[in-house]
């Protein structure tokens, strides 16, 4: 007998198609068929049959029968970045491989929309939660225990459930290092030529400030508290800080240590409104990574923060019975260009081996 029917098959089309009985077709598409002493030769004929007539499971019925419904959600704070969008794309592909249905949703750092939106999640039946860069972590942590739900916290930690982030003291650490030693080979500089712009109220914003502070005192003997200038992370709000600066000073710190790539955005919408022989001086750090940084007509150091082992240590960790509350640190990568902008660009990176 052929199948002709234009709809996906089923379970029981399989077991016509293929001459066997239904269970043995169910044991064979969920991964049970060796338990089950099912030969490998009629595990290899459904799972072709499969194939060829778009069998796709009925991961909600399957959740009924089995209290797992296949869906595995991350919550993001924002889509609209090559960070969060490179781990949305990691995450899919890892969460796909287990034979799990990804969700990837957004709040907006807003924490009220993160609650609602876990409860979304919970209200359709995910079996793991992955919060990343969450404004209130601990009180994600709250709604999940409550309904039973694994969790873990990506790029900013919490209290309460384990996390695993970027170590931002030590990245910080090495783009200060690298700007002023880019900035040293010209001649003389002073503390207050080196500025730090971006971040906020946040353990990322905390240690990566940190970080910056203790290698300008190590290799400059100071670090003025006026060269800390938080504006959040607002691409807006980044862009009139510089106009400030520039209104004030009639210039630009020589160097720049940026705290994400949405403040790095703040920083060109500025330098679009003046000619570029203005700050050719200019070396720019930012705690980010964007290709597209290669291309402009000064220095750009950049952190690349490690999302494949940062996501790779999440998933271990959650196939652990009971995972201790604690944080888990991944070293980023520092990608600077080895000349200024003449011609093609040369990268190297300062890996950790």
């Amino acid at each position: 007998m052929k199948y002709q029917g234009k709809k996906k098959a089923t379970i029981y089309d399989l077991s016509v198609l293929s001459g066997c009985s239904p269970s043995t077709v169910s044991a064979v598409l969920n991964g049970t068929w060796r338990k089950r002493r099912i030969s490998q030769n009629t595990a290899e004929l459904i799972q072709k049959l499969a194939e060829e007539h778009q069998y796709t499971a009925n991961l909600q019925a399957r959740g009924l029968r089995s209290s797992r419904s296949g869906l595995v959600g991350l919550l993001l704070p924002v889509h609209d970045n090559r960070y969060f969008s490179s781990m949305a794309q990691t995450f899919e592909a890892e969460v796909r491989s287990h034979g799990k249905c990804p969700v990837v949703v957004s709040a907006c750092r807003d924490p009220q929309e993160e609650c609602a939106t876990v409860e979304t999640l919970i209200s359709y039946s995910i079996d793991e939660l992955f919060i990343a860069g969450a404004t209130d972590p601990d009180g994600i942590h709250t709604l999940c225990e409550a309904a039973g739900i694994r969790h873990i916290n990506i790029d900013l930690p919490g209290t309460k459930a384990p996390s695993v982030i970027s170590d931002n003291y030590e990245g910080a650490r090495m783009l200060t290092q690298a700007i002023i030693q880019r900035l040293s080979a010209t001649g003389p500089l002073d503390p207050d030529e080196i500025y730090l712009f971006g971040g906020r109220n946040d353990h990322a914003s905390h240690e990566r400030i940190r970080g910056f502070r203790d290698i300008k005192k190590e290799m400059l003997g100071a670090d003025p508290d006026e060269c800390i200038q938080p504006t959040g992370y607002s691409p807006d709000m980044s862009q009139k800080a510089f106009e400030a600066f520039y209104n004030r000073e009639n210039r630009l710190p020589r160097g720049l240590f940026i705290n994400s790539s949405i403040n790095f955005e703040g920083l060109l919408r500025f330098l679009a409104q003046h000619p570029h022989e203005t700050f050719s001086d200019i070396v720019v750090g930012c705690y980010d990574y964007d290709p597209f940084g290669s291309f402009l007509p000064f220095p750009v150091l950049m952190i690349r923060q490690d999302v494949e082992r940062m996501l790779a240590k999440a998933f271990e960790i959650m196939e652990e019975p009971r995972p201790a509350v604690e944080i888990h640190l991944i070293r980023p990568e520092l990608v600077q260009p080895r000349t200024a902008l003449t011609g093609p660009l040369d990268l190297i990176r300062e890996v950790d081996v």
